[in-house]
């Protein structure tokens, strides 16, 4: 297995019979045709965990449309850029990597932003249950004057 999506039938809770750019459908002849390649490179890469599709029950490769663009990738590096075949591991390792990250972050920013949302919620309900017959207290400035306090008569 390669990791994706845990393996066969992707993600839980999903169609098992909705194809995604994931799903294991190519075999090898099929994968070395919509690539370009050889068979044989093809199992070369696999040897090497360039590019490691899905296997069958019996051990056959099943190659996904992913795959396919991950081959047209490697075959671009080596041929166009001159890049050899451990610098390619390298760059599909880096850029797998950055993509993880990228989720993470995402995932991430999502919590945060959560968690503002819901203390601003919290704040507003606390500042809502504020009291509104008590004044704010001011400081006064003290003085000398005398006031005098006579109460009122009660009537009765």
């Amino acid at each position: 297995m390669n990791g994706r999506n845990g393996g066969r039938g992707g993600p839980r809770g999903r169609n098992p019979y909705e194809l995604t750019e994931e799903t294991p459908v190519y075999v090898i002849s099929v994968a070395a045709e919509l690539s370009g390649l050889h068979p044989q490179t093809l199992r070369q890469y696999d040897r090497l965990g360039l590019v490691s599709p899905d296997r069958t029950a019996g051990r056959g490769r099943r190659y996904s449309a992913r795959d396919i663009a991950l081959l047209r990738q490697v075959q671009t590096l080596s041929q166009d850029e001159g890049i050899n075949l451990a610098g390619i591991k390298r760059i599909i390792e880096l850029e797998t990597q950055v993509a993880a990250l990228q989720a993470k972050v995402a995932e991430l920013t999502d919590a945060v932003d959560g968690a503002a949302s819901a203390m601003a919620q919290r704040e507003a309900q606390v500042h809502a249950s504020y009291r509104r017959d008590l004044v704010p207290y001011q400081q006064v400035q003290q003085t000398s004057a005398l006031v005098v306090w006579k109460p009122k008569k009660k009537r009765g």
